[in-house]
């Protein structure tokens, strides 16, 4: 039961409100502090909250005592009921809440769990910043039945002032659409999102990181400042969905929530679909102009510092020197284009790497494929690993992330070390040589994928919140 997009997206800040609301929300607005500073107007707020749901300070003496401890539970319970009497559940309500929907297997993710849950007889509300967003994402989103609301102050990189506002819109939006559920995607709009919950007092609350950014991403001061955002952020859940169990792993390591909150979910391939879609491999090369005996090599992500194509690329001339018919072709766009190709000329490799763009067909690349190389610095899952696994493409991936859960090393390609470009190097050129250990690996990986394809996924996300609405009573 898929909802179709009504119209001009809706914007949060641009709805005129009567003098009564608007005298609620200045109070809304006082009431967040925002002269103090995230960090000060997230604490004080969150106690004038607790203190309120647990009543006069003399029924508090004991500090850790059942009063306390019951507080919440009973707050959002009470929530729930209102809710039902109102009628707003009459199919569960949920707020989807992601920093920005961009080419990549968060927002992809993210929308195809919206489908997901629509289809099973929730009513999704996907808010995202549309300034961040890229169009064709949005298009897509509204194109498969999402109702897309933006977000205008939600941004990626930290900005105190900014921040409060899109918290501020946040919580005027789950105040007005009264979901039983939000859930967050990601680093931003998950930290936000979730206290925008608790703030509004929605019932049930869910977060999914998409992965993690506790290595490769920031400095160690950064990003110890980001993981206790998270361990702040994980008593507001209820349910932590991770790509893996590694990353379920990572995230406990790090002490980030209790083992109980967390479960994994991979983002799904519809794997059955993209086979149809695929073209035979002779005729994905004879499309792109490639020599059908030249030993190809595909990477496939945005051209960021993360994805490690430098790595690749530093691996061309060893490869070549080996294997002369290689060629890497490195599809997507992004900032580091322009350093990749210099990096290529001055390697005396340039003829033999193609940057192709993101206007490109992505499935035509992949079939044409006979390896596709993941050299990232930190992957959460690795969605284009399990669509190379459904075409029957060994995958050659550094053992970073949630990976080694998706890529079983030896069996259906070759897992390496981070940051080691000869190791990458002694991948390539033994896949490269070994036709039959290439089909080999194929085989085995075409089996893997199902593991995490679409309807596998699609069957776990509906098991979590199956669960969650009968914990919280809110059926």
């Amino acid at each position: 039961m898929g909802h179709v997009s009504r119209g001009p997206p809706l914007r949060v800040h641009a709805r005129r409100a009567p003098a009564a609301r608007r005298a609620r929300r200045l109070h809304r607005a006082r009431d967040l502090e925002l002269g103090r500073g995230l960090a000060g107007a997230c604490g004080e707020a969150l106690r004038r909250r607790r203190a309120a749901a647990m009543g006069p300070r003399d029924d508090r003496r004991r500090r850790g005592g059942p009063r306390r401890a019951l507080a919440r539970p009973l707050a959002r319970r009470a929530v729930g009921r209102a809710l039902r009497a109102q009628g707003a559940l009459m199919s569960l309500r949920v707020v989807h809440a992601i920093t920005r929907l961009t080419l990549g297997g968060s927002s992809e993710n993210t929308i195809a769990s919206c489908v997901a849950l629509d289809g099973a007889g929730y009513e999704c509300i996907l808010a995202a910043s549309f300034r961040e967003s890229d169009a064709s994402s949005l298009v897509d989103a509204r194109r498969r039945g999402c109702r897309v609301v933006d977000v205008p102050a939600l941004g990626r990189e930290v900005a105190p002032l900014a921040d409060l506002t899109a918290l501020a819109q946040i919580v005027r939006l789950i105040r007005r659409e009264r979901p039983a559920i939000v859930h967050t995607h990601t680093s931003k709009a998950g930290f936000l999102g979730r206290l925008a919950a608790v703030l509004a007092r929605v019932p049930a609350v869910i977060h999914q990181p998409h992965g993690h950014v506790f290595y490769g991403y920031y400095s160690p001061r950064r990003t110890a400042v980001f993981t206790a955002l998270e361990r702040r952020a994980a008593r507001w859940t209820d349910r932590i969905i991770t790509l893996t169990e590694r990353g379920a792993a990572e995230h406990l390591a790090r002490g980030i929530g209790r083992a109980a909150q967390y479960v994994a979910v991979p983002s799904g391939v519809p794997t059955a679909e993209l086979r149809a879609a695929a073209p035979a491999r002779h005729r994905a090369r004879a499309r792109l102009g490639l020599d059908p005996d030249a030993f190809v090599v595909v990477g496939l992500g945005r051209l960021v510092p993360i994805k490690g194509f430098d790595l690749l690329v530093r691996a061309l001339p060893a490869v070549v020197a080996q294997i002369p018919s290689a060629r890497v072709l490195l599809v997507g766009g992004g900032p580091e284009r322009e350093r990749l190709d210099a990096l290529a000329r001055s390697l005396g490799v340039a003829e033999r790497l193609e940057l192709t763009g993101e206007a490109v067909d992505v499935t035509t690349h992949l079939a044409a494929a006979d390896l596709l190389a993941v050299p990232s610095r930190n992957e959460g899952m690795g969605r284009v690993i399990v669509e190379a696994m459904a075409l029957r493409i060994p995958v050659v991936a550094a053992a970073v992330g949630g990976i080694p859960d998706v890529v079983t090393d030896g069996e259906c390609g070759r897992l390496v070390a981070p940051e080691d470009a000869d190791a990458l190097t002694a991948a390539l050129v033994e896949l490269g040589r070994d036709e039959a250990l290439r089909r080999k690996l194929g085989e085995a990986a075409e089996v893997r994928a199902e593991s995490f394809s679409a309807a596998a996924a699609r069957e776990k996300l509906l098991a979590v919140y199956a669960a969650l609405v009968r914990d919280k009573g809110l059926g």
